[in-house]
């Protein structure tokens, strides 16, 4: 099935329903048949503007494990902007504050940034756009009591966002394969890179989220353009955690696999995307382990086949649609 991403959206529908134009897409090529295709609102495709653009990186990424080769090089903005990783090896999973949102294994949640949004759902975390989702959006869904985790890009450069003048040209790195309007990012440069990101957390903070959910954590293992080591992404990523939990926001590890058990202390939680697909889900067992929820979302394996094999690993998965709209089976609810 090709995906088309399209615009990004956020207002009311004339019937009064939040819509999140975040992502949409269309799509060819058949359905899934556990997810039949949803026609879209025309108030929603009325709306719709061309200046942004928004979607999750649904698709892992192939494992680059040659060294990336060096497109953009800064060594004396790389040298004084980055911080050693001597100097990170003095930052403990101590730093989390007591009153950070920690949730536990059998957590429910949805998982949403395109379609109509029912901030009623029966779940206990919601994870939506921290740019695109308002302040009163993110209200309304915790007025019952449930948690919002907000999204962000914390390991590339997006050409829509507002802040995108933020980004020097030193830390800017390869073209995303398959997103060309995003480009990697040098994650050596730990001093610049905490300014815009802190900044990203400020607005989720602003807006009343409970966390973060940081993406593109894994850049060591793509070509972007930088010799970034697993000791720099280690470095960037215990960064993250620390600058999320100075504002008091629960924190997520996204993907990146191959540093799950290194980092597991430092996130309150993990989130991945089709483990059960590429057979890499027994790496979770560190976060289960501390108590920790690992949420998931597989996007083309049969949930009767996953769901009982997440369900007996602890794991919170979804079956969703690469769109990321309402459309959601629950492992523990339904398997």
């Amino acid at each position: 099935m090709e995906i088309s991403v399209i615009n990004t959206k956020l207002f009311i529908s004339a019937a009064g329903g939040l819509i999140i134009a975040s992502g949409l897409a269309a799509c060819g090529g058949g359905t899934d048949s556990a997810n039949p295709a949803v026609g879209e609102s025309p108030q929603l495709l009325a709306s719709m503007s061309s200046s942004s653009t928004k979607r999750e990186h649904h698709m892992k990424p192939a494992r680059n494990t040659s060294a990336s080769s060096t497109t953009t090089t800064d060594t004396a903005t790389a040298a004084g902007a980055t911080m050693t990783a001597a100097a990170l090896s003095t930052s403990t999973a101590s730093t989390q504050p007591a009153s950070v949102w920690v949730p536990a294994p059998g957590t429910s949640f949805q998982i949403q940034y395109a379609g109509t949004l029912d901030p009623k759902l029966n779940v206990k975390m919601y994870d939506v756009d921290a740019y695109d989702t308002s302040a009163a959006t993110i209200a309304a869904i915790k007025a019952k009591g449930t948690k919002v985790i907000c999204y962000f890009s914390a390991g590339s450069y997006e050409n829509y966002r507002s802040d995108k003048a933020s980004f020097p040209a030193s830390v800017l790195g390869k073209v995303m394969d398959g997103w060309p309007d995003e480009r990697w990012l040098d994650i050596r440069q730990l001093t610049v890179l905490r300014g815009i990101m802190g900044k990203r957390m400020d607005v989720a903070a602003s807006k009343g989220c409970d966390g973060v959910d940081p993406d593109n954590m894994d850049g060591y293992t793509n070509d972007t353009g930088f010799p970034l080591t697993a000791q720099d992404q280690l470095n960037y990523n215990k960064m993250i955690a620390q600058e999320a939990h100075n504002r008091n926001l629960s924190v997520g590890l996204k993907n990146d696999v191959d540093q799950v058990k290194a980092l597991a202390p430092y996130f309150d939680w993990a989130m991945n995307e089709q483990c059960n697909q590429y057979k890499e889900c027994g790496v979770y067992s560190a976060f289960t382990g501390l108590n920790k929820a690992v949420f998931g979302m597989e996007y083309k394996l049969d949930p009767a086949v996953f769901c009982p094999k997440a369900n007996a690993a602890n794991l919170d998965f979804l079956k969703k649609r690469l769109s990321l709209d309402a459309m959601r089976i629950s492992c523990r609810e339904k398997y």
